[in-house]
């Protein structure tokens, strides 16, 4: 049996059992329930139901069994391997390949296959479901990563990751034409309160995010432009040019209700990505080409 704590701090107003489920996140919203009914979660040292509302400063008490943790198996999945090494390797992920596995896709990941083409020679640090990964990339955005074979290594990417030091340059279509051919967004973003699964810009529970997005070409009905990152936060690109009033083309969570049924999720390319290797000292930087899904958009929606 372990004993979990949580003071509750940005998040009044919550049902107990759905704030359970995301900060207990490898156990079902059914196995909170019945472990709420069970009496084993306590709020200010007394049992309360399900549905009780959290107010700021509840000091939220869990007793459950040691979570089982799953181990991600190594898969002979097709790598673009742009660059490696002992200590890294560069993955140009194609759209539609999740990163890590996670509930409902345990297998087919970027995890799944660096398992096998490494050999197990992977950083450990992000524990057994995500072995060597430094940061990611969306299911839906394809285009660049650097993965950490060794701790060091991971230590290091990780250091320059949370310094901003980072060159992360992203490629999107975006709807609509720019007022401003060029700007940089700083808004804060956090999670959306009306729906927890989507991020929003909100001063409330959030954290700084900045992107300066420039107008590479006009389309018939979108722009193309480019992107680059001084932050990395979750859907950060997506969710501040949809805040601009230009969702990403494509874009099934933060775009118009009728999407882009050929992109098939949004249009959106990690295009270039450079760093100081973590053992040699030296700048790198790495490129990739727009796939052929973002291509086709470009050229379909070009005023000849």
């Amino acid at each position: 049996m372990s004993e979990y704590i949580f003071s509750v701090e940005n998040d009044e107003g919550l049902r107990l059992d759905k704030f359970l489920s995301e900060q207990i996140s490898d156990r079902s919203r059914s196995f909170i329930s019945n472990l709420i009914k069970d009496e084993k979660v306590l709020v200010n040292g007394k049992t309360v139901s399900k549905s009780y509302v959290l107010k700021d400063n509840d000091i939220v008490k869990a007793y459950i069994p040691e979570a089982v943790e799953y181990t991600a198996e190594a898969e002979d999945i097709p790598l673009d391997v742009v660059y490696e090494d002992s200590d890294l390797i560069i993955i140009n992920k194609p759209k539609g390949m999740v990163v890590h596995p996670a509930a409902g896709n345990f297998t087919g990941t970027l995890v799944n296959a660096l398992m096998h083409h490494c050999k197990g020679q992977l950083s450990g640090i992000n524990g057994v479901l995500r072995p060597g990964i430094v940061h990611r990339i969306d299911k839906n955005t394809s285009g660049l990563l650097v993965v950490a074979k060794n701790d060091m290594a991971h230590n290091i990417l990780a250091e320059q990751l949370k310094e901003h030091s980072v060159k992360r340059e992203y490629r999107a279509v975006a709807y609509g034409r720019f007022k401003e051919l060029e700007g940089r967004v700083d808004l804060p973003i956090g999670r959306d309160q009306n729906d927890r699964k989507k991020m929003t810009v909100t001063y409330k529970n959030s954290k700084n995010a900045v992107t300066n997005y420039r107008v590479i070409e006009e389309l018939n009905g979108f722009s193309y432009i480019s992107c680059v990152l001084e932050t990395g936060r979750t859907h950060q690109i997506r969710v501040h040019m949809a805040h601009l009033g230009h969702p990403l083309a494509g874009d099934d969570v933060y775009g118009p209700k009728k999407v882009v049924s050929e992109l098939q999720g949004q249009c959106l390319h990690a295009k270039t990505l450079g760093f100081v290797h973590p053992a040699s000292g030296e700048y790198m930087e790495f490129d990739s080409e727009l796939p052929e899904y973002f291509t086709a958009f470009l050229e379909k929606h070009r005023n000849f």
